[in-house]
């Protein structure tokens, strides 16, 4: 995190380069089935958008967040100085990060997202891309920052205080819109396929683990209100568990709530649209 950019004023929009996100579609379908990560590189606009110019993978590591020890932080400056050479954006306003059907609520993302927003800056963003959603024909890119409110006291009464999505507006050049227009490329029906089963049941199987994980929480905070109530006379009663992780659990419930109520609207439609076209293949034929 070696450019930081001064904030102008509170973004509400980014605005992602075509080539950026190539590079960060690229980076994360060659390292599955890891979960990778890199940073985010552009620059603020005064009038409230964050443009997204350029990205670069960090380098490989165990935790799919960035790097912090020392050798990371060599190839982010090597990294910046070569990009400064070449006459590319080199301020760094952020970072992205691959996930697996939707699951990025955890301590260590948020502790990631909130180093950004307090060290670089208040406008710093992560984008979250999903490969295997995308692979079967449905874009899934998010933009996540914190909300100031929790940034500025570190605590949330709620799951709906700690993350706020930004919308993403994709842009291309003129030249690239000229060579898209120019090639011709075959026509692929895999957007059509009726089947979504293997979501649903992935989408409940991960659904059941993180309720199996809030119920454990819950059972914590309610030994913790047991014992405190029989030792309130006494000195000394122990501190209350942390309900942050709660709190991100009840977030990743529901986007996978919000996910599977997705698929099974589209995947109405597709049914809808499949008997229609036979009810008529069938009218047609008589």
């Amino acid at each position: 995190m070696a450019a930081i950019f001064e904030p102008v004023e509170r973004i509400d929009k980014v605005q992602l380069d075509g080539l950026a996100l190539l590079k960060i579609v690229k980076h994360c379908h060659e390292s599955l089935p890891q979960m990778v990560s890199g940073s985010l590189l552009g620059l603020a606009n005064e009038n409230g958008t964050l443009e997204v110019t350029h990205a670069f993978p960090f380098p490989d590591s165990t935790d799919a967040g960035p790097s912090n020890d020392d050798a990371g932080q060599d190839f982010q400056l090597e990294m910046m100085r070569m990009l400064r050479e070449v006459n590319v954006d080199n301020n760094c306003v952020g970072w992205y990060q691959s996930m697996y059907l939707g699951s990025y609520s955890t301590a260590s993302f948020l502790e990631n997202q909130l180093s950004y927003q307090t060290d670089l800056s208040p406008n710093a963003v992560v984008l979250l891309y999903d490969p295997l959603q995308t692979s079967h024909g449905s874009l899934v890119l998010k933009c996540f920052r914190l909300k100031k409110s929790y940034v500025e006291s570190k605590n949330a009464s709620s799951s709906e205080e700690i993350f706020e999505e930004i919308p993403v507006v994709l842009t291309n050049p003129g030249l690239g819109k000229a060579l898209v227009h120019e090639l011709k490329a075959d026509t692929t029906f895999d957007c059509l396929d009726l089947s979504t089963n293997p979501y649903l049941e992935k989408h409940l199987e991960f659904l059941c683990s993180w309720v199996d994980d809030l119920s454990q929480e819950q059972h914590k905070f309610q030994y913790w209100a047991r014992s405190n109530k029989r030792n309130r006379n006494k000195e000394g009663n122990s501190e209350a568990p942390n309900k942050l992780e709660s709190l991100l659990i009840t977030n990743q419930i529901r986007t996978y709530c919000t996910q599977m109520d997705k698929y099974a609207g589209s995947g109405f439609g597709k049914l809808f649209l499949a008997s229609g076209l036979h009810q008529q293949d069938q009218t047609a034929t008589k």
